[in-house]
């Protein structure tokens, strides 16, 4: 910093009003600030980042955790959390859970272990009391995705994905006329896996149609287990005129596997997922889907977490909705 303010002809502490971009009542002209950076970029100066933290207590990091990063729902809602970030002059610590809650927990002890400014998550098996310790332990803003999470200091952004699936359901029945479904689901641990189940049997039962054990799956989100559902059904010998599927990359893999096997969708069997990622309208027939807004939801938890980072004292909880919409496409 005393090359940079020697090359740039001005004092060390111009070089740091610069550098932080601090609102003195020095003003700083916008003449000293063009010298300074350009003998920063002379010098090839870098701010040490770890300095700087320990004297503000700030990295300028925020972290990410994620579900799962090869699921395409999650690219957008990684990218809207990047550039809302880097609009603050933040970085963005990516990190992936894979579904599994020793990794989900792995990732809050590796930030008691290395600060960060906030973290937006979306926790599958973490709870409340696990999210209190944690910040009890960090002492930093979060937001989650993660209708399951309701405590005061930290903010929501939800989809009502059991309003959703019942929509969606009952337009199958009441407008495509099946009769007979069968459903994909995920287990209980997964927070959305009893919302979407409960959708699906409500809207069944208030068409007066029947709940068939046979045709009720469990998967994991992952296209392998919509792979090994589709894969029961054949083993059986039977098929509903439909199936509902709790994610597109689970309804993609029932599709392709029953394709292969020989039937025709949605002649065969009907498919709809829940999602709507790029795939669904790769795929053909191109999949009838619920389509959420994951760009919408990354700006929601990015956008929560600055107002907590900057205003600490006086935001308050914030339960922020985003869309949802069904898209009808050939699947079904």
């Amino acid at each position: 910093m005393r090359d940079v303010a020697r090359l740039a002809g001005v004092s060390q502490p111009t070089v740091s009003r610069v550098l932080n971009q601090t609102d003195t009542t020095i003003a700083v002209s916008d003449e000293t600030r063009e010298r300074v950076r350009a003998a920063m970029k002379e010098l090839g100066y870098r701010p040490n980042a770890i300095a700087r933290s320990l004297r503000n207590q700030q990295v300028r990091i925020i972290g990410l955790m994620i579900a799962d990063i090869s699921n395409s729902f999650y690219h957008p809602i990684a990218r809207a959390v990047q550039d809302g970030a880097r609009a603050h002059d933040y970085d963005v610590l990516i990190v992936n859970s894979d579904h599994l809650y020793e990794n989900e927990v792995h990732f809050c002890e590796a930030v008691t272990r290395r600060p960060l400014d906030g973290v937006i998550m979306v926790p599958i098996h973490l709870g409340t009391d696990d999210l209190e310790q944690f910040m009890a332990q960090t002492n930093i803003p979060v937001a989650v995705l993660a209708q399951h999470i309701q405590h005061p200091d930290i903010d929501v952004v939800m989809v009502r994905d059991e309003r959703a699936t019942y929509e969606a359901v009952s337009w199958m029945i009441a407008e495509r006329d099946y009769k007979d479904l069968g459903y994909v689901g995920v287990p209980e641990d997964f927070p959305v896996g009893p919302r979407r189940l409960r959708g699906f049997e409500a809207a069944l039962r208030d068409a007066d149609l029947p709940i068939n054990p046979a045709f009720m799956l469990t998967g994991d989100f992952t296209m392998e287990s919509g792979v090994h559902a589709a894969q029961c059904l054949l083993e059986m010998g039977q098929m509903p005129s439909a199936l509902v599927v709790a994610n597109d990359l689970m309804a993609i893999g029932v599709m392709l596997t029953l394709q292969e096997a020989g039937y025709t969708v949605p002649d065969d069997i009907a498919i709809m997922g829940f999602d709507n990622i790029p795939e669904a309208r790769i795929v053909r027939p191109a999949l009838t889907t619920i389509a959420q807004d994951p760009r919408d939801i990354g700006q929601k938890l990015v956008e929560a977490l600055f107002d907590r980072i900057e205003n600490p004292t006086t935001v308050e909880h914030k339960v922020l909705e985003s869309t949802y919409k069904l898209i009808a496409r050939d699947s079904a």
